[in-house]
């Protein structure tokens, strides 16, 4: 595992493109990824050995139907095995390895999110545009002011705008204590630089698709104006599979 996930890393989708490059990948050694059950959860295993994380730990999903999906990404690897194309077990290191261990730092960094959150700031022009924050956003907004109890304000280009506290705590009450959950949400925070697109999605009142099409209001809107970057598609298609694993961990957990 950590020859797989730490040495050879990830292929970057954007080098991908520019250069047509691909890291050397393992050869699939397994014949089969399956699950069991553990004491410290369902356990994903190759050929009935367990799998073990960067550091260590047993690769151990919360839920039979996470170990599963998870034991899924191993058995879709064909010839070699390409970490890029398994998202999920990316994410299942991180939480286990990183966000376990320091659930209230990770906390944390969302809680800071939230004080200057995307969907704060508007364009001032043009008109379409703003149409389309206001579209994809302000019902986001409407839903933290009456289910969470956090009136935000909102202003115009980048400059910075200090939220009111009750509003910040508020908001924050909704921060998942469940490390899973709270890996799951930090993920699609950081994915879309808005905690509080995250924990629309935890609370169902966003799909996986909403979340990212919120996300990319302005992306979308330069692209239509000035055309399609590949680019920037290939780096998306790439996070948006991340954004796609960080919500069936949000599904999966009850």
């Amino acid at each position: 595992m950590r020859d797989l996930f730490e040495n050879t890393q990830p292929h970057d989708p954007v080098e991908a493109v520019r250069r047509g490059l691909r890291p050397v990948l393992r050869r699939r050694f397994y014949q089969r990824a399956t699950t069991s059950s553990a004491a410290d959860g369902h356990v994903v295993c190759l050929d009935s050995a367990p799998i073990r994380t960067l550091a260590g730990h047993a690769l151990a999903a919360p839920t039979l139907a996470l170990a599963e999906a998870i034991a899924a990404e191993w058995e879709a690897q064909r010839d070699v095995i390409d970490p890029a194309n398994m998202p999920l077990t990316r994410l299942a290191n991180a939480i286990i390895d990183g966000v376990a261990q320091a659930a209230r730092p990770v906390a944390a960094e969302i809680e800071k999110y939230l004080a200057s959150d995307l969907l704060f700031y508007r364009a001032s022009t043009p008109e379409g545009l703003c149409a389309r924050q206001a579209r994809h956003w302000d019902p986001i907004l409407t839903w933290a002011r009456e289910v969470l109890g956090a009136d935000f304000k909102l202003g115009e280009g980048v400059v910075y705008i200090s939220q009111p506290p009750a509003a910040l705590a508020a908001a924050a009450t909704e921060i998942p204590s469940d490390y899973w959950r709270l890996g799951a949400v930090h993920a699609v925070t950081t994915l879309t630089g808005s905690a509080l697109l995250a924990l629309a999605l935890a609370r169902g009142r966003l799909s996986a698709d909403e979340t990212w099409q919120a996300a990319h209001v302005d992306e979308d809107w330069n692209m239509e104006q000035c055309g399609r970057d590949e680019i920037a598609l290939a780096r998306r298609a790439f996070s948006g599979a991340e954004l796609q694993a960080a919500a069936a961990v949000l599904a999966m957990q009850v």
